[in-house]
Formats: C-alpha cells, sequence, structure tokens
C-alpha cells in the first residue's frame, strides 16, 4: 500500500463549481459537452469523480467538456487534473489557487479588460501604501 495521500483536486473543484451553479449532475453532463469535438461527459462518469471513486483519467476533450459546463478556463481544470491524476502541484502559484486561477481569467480578457485591470489592480496597491 501506497503511503500517499489520493489527491482529489478535480473531484473537489466539480463538486463545488457543481454546488456553486446550483446544477444537478444530469444538468452538469448535458452541459459539459467539448467544444471542439462535441464529446459529452456521462453523468455516471462525473458522480464517479464527484465521489471520488475510481474514474478514467480525462483526455484533452473531457477536460474543454468540463471546462464548458463549470464555465471554468481551461487552465485551471488542466491543473487540477495534473494535480489529482497525476501528481502535478505547481509550487508557483498561491497555496488556495486564487493566483493561478486570476492568470488563467487574464488569458481570457481582451487587451482593453487587461490594461483596465492592470490599472485596477496599480490603483489598489497605491492606495494601500498610502494607509
Amino acid at each position: 500500500m501506497s503511503d500517499q495521500i489520493q489527491r482529489t483536486d478535480l473531484s473537489d473543484l466539480v463538486r463545488d463549481r457543481r454546488v456553486e451553479l446550483k446544477l444537478g449532475l444530469r444538468t452538469l453532463a448535458d452541459r459539459c459537452a467539448d467544444p471542439e469535438t462535441g464529446e459529452q461527459l456521462k453523468v455516471g462518469w462525473l458522480h464517479r469523480l464527484e465521489t471520488r471513486e475510481p474514474v478514467i483519467p480525462p483526455q484533452l476533450p473531457g477536460l474543454r467538456a468540463l471546462a464548458a459546463g463549470l464555465e471554468l478556463p481551461l487552465p485551471i481544470i488542466q491543473e487540477a487534473a495534473g494535480a489529482q491524476f497525476m501528481g502535478i502541484v505547481s509550487e508557483v502559484w498561491s497555496e488556495d489557487g486564487d493566483a493561478r486561477a486570476l492568470v488563467a481569467y487574464l488569458g481570457e480578457m481582451t487587451e482593453a479588460e487587461r490594461r483596465q485591470l492592470k490599472a485596477m489592480v496599480e490603483a489598489f496597491a497605491r492606495s494601500r501604501s498610502t494607509d
């Protein structure tokens, strides 16, 4: 037996986000379609994932389907899957994942939105230094 604790990063992310979106498993499964291939995730697979039962790790189409269904950027799904199934954990990002989420959302923004966000962050940093 392995002394290593089994990670549940993707399982936890899927369950927590589904609850946050107030979706049932069937509704989530209906929403989880890969925008590129049309591959649809099965409700049984999602149930096993959420309840931490053994599942076949998702490939890229399944990860894209999860991202679409959960309304999250693909890199957040990929990072959680990498941690759970491959033991890949980034030490660069914050422990709670917030920094990674911010960077993932940044990648989806237009140039104008990025400039606006940068200005807001700079204004916030300036206001903190004057407190």
